[in-house]
């Protein structure tokens, strides 16, 4: 399948150790062709951290994509209504922002966005990241994994020794986790 012309959303929340990887992706779908719109949580777009600065992540994508990243709630809402994206990609998704999409919490731009582009019946696709998904989380990574439209890159442990609850997607798959949800179906094998 080609990603040519296909409007992608990349929404980042605050796993900022995963920024790296993300921009990778950036690059990977504009490559593809793709037309990639991002989307920054108000943690994204606020919080320096040891590995860059708001700021400069936010400029960073922009560069990239050729697009103004969406920065509030307001700027976000009109994906549903105009049916701006064809898949939308949680990428990071930290395990605060699993915990509120599964609970139905809409409180940052990334959240409004992965309400109203699911309201179109299209995929969101999730990238995890936390700490806890083997703890706390589990049950709202397990209700996300049954809800319809809802797609993940499939993830392993990250550090079973010294964090055995983190989790982490495998961003080398992307795009065919992009595609393949495209097609409505989960890559798998998920969990790896």
């Amino acid at each position: 399948m080609s990603l040519k012309g296909k409007h992608i959303g990349v929404a980042f929340t605050g796993s900022f150790c995963t920024y790296e990887k993300v921009f990778e992706g950036l690059i990977q779908l504009t490559e593809e062709g793709a037309i990639v719109q991002t989307i920054f949580s108000n943690a994204s777009q606020t919080l320096d951290s040891r590995f860059g600065t708001a700021e400069s992540f936010i400029q960073r994508a922009e560069e990239i994509t050729g697009v103004k990243p969406m920065m509030t709630i307001p700027q976000a809402e009109p994906i549903g209504p105009k049916s701006l994206l064809d898949i939308l990609v949680l990428f990071p998704c930290t395990g605060n922002t699993i915990a509120k999409l599964a609970n139905g919490i809409t409180d940052t731009p990334v959240l409004m966005a992965a309400k109203a582009h699911l309201r179109n019946n299209k995929p969101l696709l999730i990238s995890i990241s936390t700490n806890d998904a083997l703890g706390m989380n589990m049950k709202n990574i397990g209700l996300l994994l049954n809800a319809k439209h809802i797609y993940f890159i499939p993830f392993g442990q990250d550090n079973p020794e010294k964090k055995p609850n983190s989790m982490i997607a495998h961003t080398d798959l992307l795009i065919p986790s992009i595609e393949a949800a495209l097609l409505g179906k989960q890559y798998q094998p998920i969990i790896c």
